[in-house]
């Protein structure tokens, strides 16, 4: 039988054969593999480390159409180089109009947001007024977008440093309180190449989001005030952010005491006590001081928010490509303790985790592996992770938000609201309320 009589997958095993054999000691070659009848498996032993190998090994099976597979056969003790029909593709076709219009429209829903909460709209003012009046607005709108951008042109600027295909952000704009948006997301067509650019890809847009949260946080602080806590009015409501550790020291920081708290700090116990309520939001409103946080503040604690839920160490999260990076398929060992946790955290503490646990039961379940599954994490790599994680531990707050509903027909005075509905309850009281300049206003911390 001649060469060119041979099946083309014998043919194309040679070729891929002949292409690799001075990175890779090929030990068998197995064509087809179970779900992949038309792909070629070679087994054997890398000639070179594995970050140094792979990109070699992509670049001539890319040559030949095929995309480079590495993973490791513990048993066996042998490296496995899997050879699959097709090439990851190397641009992202986008629309750019639709990234424009919605980062446009997300612009007008957190003006529309940021106007709601500034001290500018006289007492009088309804929706109509808001909306022609969207300019008051700004100073929360473009701490909040600028934060949001930086996050997620953090994670799109480090996968182009990598010529991973990816599209610009697309923002999710929702025109109701709290933040005006639902974030936003950007879309990355093919796989990690390793555990190293999963780490540097996964963790960009949340480092550069909390390095932006931390200042303009800072900075809307020092514009705050703090005030003895109160109930709502009657028809009236209070919103009050969620605490989390980072949050609690910052405002400690600025204004010497636990807030929300008594500012005693003359006993540890007590101390620990403030801090206890704090971040559970068991404090109670008739007692104590908190911050009435400016609109700059607001959207500095709101970036510190979306860094907690990223971070969530679970599935296609930002946190699950970290923890992913760091321990491999060890990961999947978490999802549903994780799962679990947050359906409890949603009966206990906030409904809004009820939301997040469908969303990890439906897409975040699974997590797609490295290219290179061979290739571990570097050193510095590993501090990186740490480091996330560590933002993570400081920035989650198991209550993020709450609202407090004055005496109303069918509600007693202090209900608590969680945030479903908490829109559309807003949206409706608009014009029969506002306290102290807090319409859907500014919430007392």
């Amino acid at each position: 039988m001649t060469d060119d009589d041979r099946p083309p997958l014998v043919q194309v095993a040679d070729q891929v054969e002949r292409a690799v054999a001075d990175v890779f000691d090929i030990h068998d070659t197995t064509l087809g593999v179970p779900g992949q009848l038309d792909a070629i498996r070679l087994r054997g032993h890398l000639r070179l480390p594995s970050e140094h190998a792979y990109p070699r090994l992509a670049e001539r099976l890319h040559a030949l159409g095929y995309t480079a597979i590495l993973r490791h056969d513990e048993e066996l003790d042998l490296d496995v180089l899997l050879a699959v029909p097709g090439t990851v593709p190397q641009e992202s076709g986008t629309r750019l109009w639709l990234n424009a219009l919605l980062f446009v429209l997300t612009i007008l829903a957190t003006l529309f947001v940021g106007a709601s909460w500034s001290d500018q709209v006289p007492p009088e003012a309804d929706l109509s007024w808001v909306l022609t009046h969207l300019w008051v607005g700004w100073p929360f709108a473009l701490s909040l977008m600028t934060i949001l951008t930086g996050h997620e042109l953090g994670h799109y600027f480090t996968a182009r440093y990598y010529k991973v295909a990816v599209s610009l952000p697309y923002f999710i704009p929702l025109p109701v309180p709290p933040l005006g948006t639902m974030g936003a997301f950007i879309v990355m067509k093919g796989r990690s190449v390793n555990r190293r650019q999963m780490l540097s890809v996964g963790a960009a847009g949340p480092l550069v989001g909390f390095v932006l949260a931390v200042p303009i946080l800072l900075l809307g602080l020092s514009l705050s005030t703090v005030q003895p806590m109160a109930p709502p009015e009657p028809g009236g409501m209070v919103f009050m952010e969620g605490n989390s550790l980072l949050y609690l020291l910052l405002k400690f920081s600025l204004f010497g005491r636990i807030l929300p708290g008594s500012g005693d700090l003359t006993s540890l116990s007590r101390a620990l006590n403030d801090i206890g309520a704090a971040l559970f939001g068991t404090f109670a409103l008739e007692q104590g001081f908190d911050v009435f946080i400016h609109p700059v503040a607001l959207a500095g604690w709101a970036g510190l928010l979306v860094t907690a839920f990223n971070l969530l160490p679970v599935g296609q999260l930002d946190g699950g490509h970290v923890l992913y990076s760091l321990v491999g398929q060890k990961a999947r060992l978490l999802t549903w303790p994780i799962i679990g946790l947050l359906v409890l955290m949603g009966i206990f503490f906030w409904q809004g985790w009820l939301l997040w646990a469908a969303l990890v039961f439906l897409f975040g379940r699974s997590h797609p592996e490295p290219l290179d599954n061979v290739t571990p994490l570097d050193m510095p790599r590993k501090i990186i992770a740490l480091l996330v994680l560590l933002i993570f531990l400081l920035t989650f707050t198991p209550m993020p938000m709450q609202i407090y509903v004055g005496p109303t027909p069918g509600l007693g005075a202090g209900a608590v609201i969680g945030l479903a509905g908490t829109g559309a309850l807003s949206l409706v009281r608009w014009a029969k309320t506002r306290r102290r300049g807090i319409a859907l206003g500014r919430g007392n911390g």
